[in-house]
C-alpha cells in the first residue's frame, strides 16, 4: 500500500506529459443581471474546425449539438467561473477539457460570464482574482453588497476537482456565497477535505467512476443540507463506451485510463454545459430533472 501511494503522484505527473498551448482570458463587468440573446445560430468557435485535439473535440460533441437552434433574449445573472486543472496540467493546456470549456462559456456568454481556469496548485491566486473581480469599484475591500451579489460557478477534474471545494471553503470564510460546485473524479490533496460541501454553496454535484488505480470520490455531502443541494454523486462507467484520451501519452493512458476517461467524457460535459446554463438563467428546477441516470448512461 506504500508502494502504491508512492507511485500515485508519478502517475499524475505523467499525465501531465503533454505539449502546453496559450488561451487568454477575458473579462466581463459584474452587474447583478442583463438580458441577452445566447445560443444563437452561430456557434461558438470552439465548436468549429479550429478546435485543437481529437479528444477535446470528441469531449464536446454533445455540448456543441446542443446549441443548435436555440435562441432567444432571457434575462441571466452576470457569473465568475473557475476551473482547476488536475495533476500537474497546465491552466493553458487546450488539449484538455477544463481549458477549452472556459473558452466555450466566454464564447457563449460573451457579456456576463468571466471564465478562467488555474492549475490545481494555484489555488491562492485563483482567489485572488475572484475577490479582484467582486471588487467592482475597486476601492480594495469588499462591501457587503459587493459579495452579496457574487455569482460564482467553481468545476474541476481530480486535484482541480479537490481544489474545487477548497476555494469554496475559502470563499466561505469571507462570507461569500458560491452557486454551484461540480467535481469531476475528484481526488483527496492531503490536508484538505473534498467530501463535505461547505454551507455558503448552494448546489453541488459529483461526477465519479470507481475503475482503475487513481479514481474519484465516489459521494459528496453537504454539511448544511438545508443550504446546500446535493444534486448527485453520479456514476460513470466505461466498460460499453469508448472515449477518446489521445490528449494523454500511451503510458499514462494505460495505467489509468478510466480516470481519463472521465475527464473526456461528453455526458459529463453535456451535463456541466446544461447546469451552468440553467443557473445562469436562474431555472435551476429543470437541470436537476435533466440528472437521471437514464439521461447520463449509468449504471
Amino acid at each position: 500500500m506504500h508502494r502504491l501511494r508512492t507511485l500515485i503522484p508519478l502517475w499524475l505527473a505523467l499525465a501531465a506529459w503533454i505539449r502546453p498551448c496559450i488561451v487568454r482570458g477575458q473579462s466581463s463587468p459584474l452587474i447583478e443581471k442583463t438580458t441577452v440573446s445566447l445560443h444563437t445560430s452561430a456557434k461558438p468557435a470552439v465548436c468549429g474546425e479550429s478546435m485543437t485535439g481529437e479528444s477535446v473535440k470528441a469531449a464536446f460533441r454533445l455540448v456543441c449539438l446542443g446549441e443548435r437552434g436555440r435562441s432567444g433574449g432571457i434575462t441571466v445573472r452576470n457569473a465568475i467561473i473557475i476551473g482547476f486543472v488536475g495533476g500537474l496540467v497546465r491552466r493553458d493546456d487546450v488539449k484538455h477539457p477544463e481549458v477549452q470549456f472556459a473558452e466555450y462559456l466566454r464564447q457563449t456568454y460573451p457579456s456576463t460570464v468571466h471564465a478562467e481556469v488555474f492549475a490545481n496548485h494555484d489555488g491562492k491566486h485563483a482567489l485572488r482574482r475572484v475577490l479582484q473581480l467582486l471588487d467592482t469599484n475597486g476601492d480594495g475591500v469588499l462591501a457587503p453588497s459587493e459579495k452579496e451579489q457574487a455569482s460564482i460557478i467553481i468545476y474541476g477534474h481530480s486535484w482541480g476537482a479537490s481544489q474545487v471545494i477548497i476555494l469554496a471553503r475559502e470563499l466561505e470564510g469571507l462570507d461569500i456565497p458560491v452557486l454551484l460546485t461540480v467535481q469531476v473524479d475528484s481526488v483527496h490533496k492531503p490536508g484538505h477535505e473534498d467530501a463535505v460541501i461547505p454551507p455558503n454553496v448552494r448546489s453541488a454535484v459529483n461526477f465519479y467512476q470507481t475503475k482503475g488505480v487513481i479514481h474519484g470520490r465516489p459521494q459528496v455531502r453537504a454539511s448544511d443540507p438545508r443550504r446546500t443541494t446535493i444534486i448527485g454523486n453520479f456514476k460513470m462507467t466505461y466498460e460499453d463506451r469508448r472515449i477518446n484520451c489521445d490528449n494523454y501519452p500511451w503510458i499514462a493512458r494505460h495505467l489509468n485510463k478510466p480516470h481519463h476517461e472521465i475527464e473526456n467524457d461528453p455526458l459529463v460535459w453535456k451535463q456541466i454545459a446544461s447546469m451552468i446554463d440553467s443557473e445562469l438563467s436562474k431555472s435551476t428546477a429543470a437541470v436537476e430533472a435533466s440528472f437521471t441516470s437514464t439521461s447520463l448512461g449509468m449504471k
